[in-house]
C-alpha cells in the first residue's frame, strides 16, 4: 500500500526505553496496517534505537521539544508524506491499541476524533483540582464545538487532513497548550470535533507527566491556556484533499 494512503500513528516518546518495545509491539500486532512514525524527543536512554529494532519509522529530534514540539513535528511529517488519516497515541502503553480502529473511525463524521478517557468506558478517574479543572473546560470547549464533550485534554486523539494541516501551523509546545489550545483553536477555525469513549490503562514504566505540584496549579493554568486560546487569531483552514 503507498505511503500516506493508509493512516499513521504518531508516537512522542522521551525516555521511554523500558516500554517502547512491547508497545510498538502490541500496536503492530493490533493494528498491521497501519504505519508508526516514533517521535524521539531527545532521549537520552536508547529509545530510538529501540523503536528501530522493531522496525518503525522513527523521527530523531536533536533536543527535547516537549510532548507538544514532538507531536507538531510527527505532524509535519505526516503532511510532507501526504498522509490522510493520522492518531497520535503515547509510548508509554497507557493508551489501548485496541481503541485505535475505533478512534479513526470518528473522522467519518469530523474532522478531529477525541478518545475520550471520560465516556462511560473504562475505570479512568481523576480527583481534585485536575477533576473541577477537566469539567469547567469540557463544558466551556463543548459549547464552542457544539458538541458534548468530556475529555478535552486527552493527546488520544485523530485527525484528517484539514486537521493535520492546521496542528502542523498550530500546536504549540507548552503545558496544557499542546491540547486545549491547540483544540480551541482548531475549533475556532471551522474544524468539527466527536469523541470517541476509550480504556486508559497504567503507563509500563518512567515517570508521569504530572505529580502533586502540577495537580495544585492545574485548574490556573488550564484556564490561563483556555484564554490564551480564546484571543489568538483563528487560521482559515484547507480541504481535506
Amino acid at each position: 500500500m503507498a505511503e500516506g494512503s493508509r493512516p499513521l500513528i504518531i508516537m512522542p516518546a522521551w525516555n521511554e526505553v523500558a516500554s517502547i518495545t512491547t508497545t510498538l509491539t502490541e500496536t503492530q500486532a493490533a493494528v498491521p496496517n497501519i504505519d508508526i512514525l516514533v517521535v524521539d524527543d531527545g532521549s537520552t536512554d536508547g529509545t530510538a534505537d529501540a523503536a528501530e529494532q522493531t522496525g518503525v519509522a522513527v523521527l530523531r529530534l536533536p533536543f527535547n521539544l516537549g510532548v507538544g514540539g514532538a507531536t507538531r513535528a510527527g505532524y509535519e511529517y505526516a503532511e510532507r508524506h501526504g498522509y490522510h488519516h493520522v492518531i497520535r497515541v503515547d509510548a508509554d502503553g497507557q493508551h489501548d491499541p485496541a481503541d485505535i480502529s475505533r478512534v479513526l473511525a470518528g473522522l467519518d463524521i469530523a474532522d478531529i476524533s477525541i478518545g475520550a478517557r471520560f465516556a462511560e468506558h473504562g475505570d479512568y478517574a481523576v480527583r481534585g483540582p485536575r477533576k473541577w479543572a477537566m469539567g469547567l473546560l469540557a463544558a466551556i470547549i463543548s459549547r464552542l464545538a457544539h458538541t458534548p464533550l468530556t475529555d478535552i485534554t486527552s493527546g488520544f486523539r485523530a485527525t484528517n487532513r484539514r486537521a493535520t494541516q492546521q496542528f502542523c501551523r498550530h500546536y504549540p509546545a507548552e503545558y496544557l497548550g499542546d491540547t486545549v489550545d491547540a483544540l480551541v483553536m482548531a475549533v475556532r477555525s471551522g474544524l468539527t470535533v466527536t469523541q470517541v469513549p476509550v480504556s486508559m490503562r497504567t503507563r509500563r514504566a518512567g515517570v508521569p507527566s504530572h505529580n502533586p505540584l502540577k495537580a495544585a496549579v492545574y485548574l490556573a493554568r488550564s484556564l490561563v491556556a483556555l484564554l490564551l486560546a480564546l484571543t489568538r487569531r483563528p487560521l482559515t483552514t484547507g480541504s481535506e484533499g
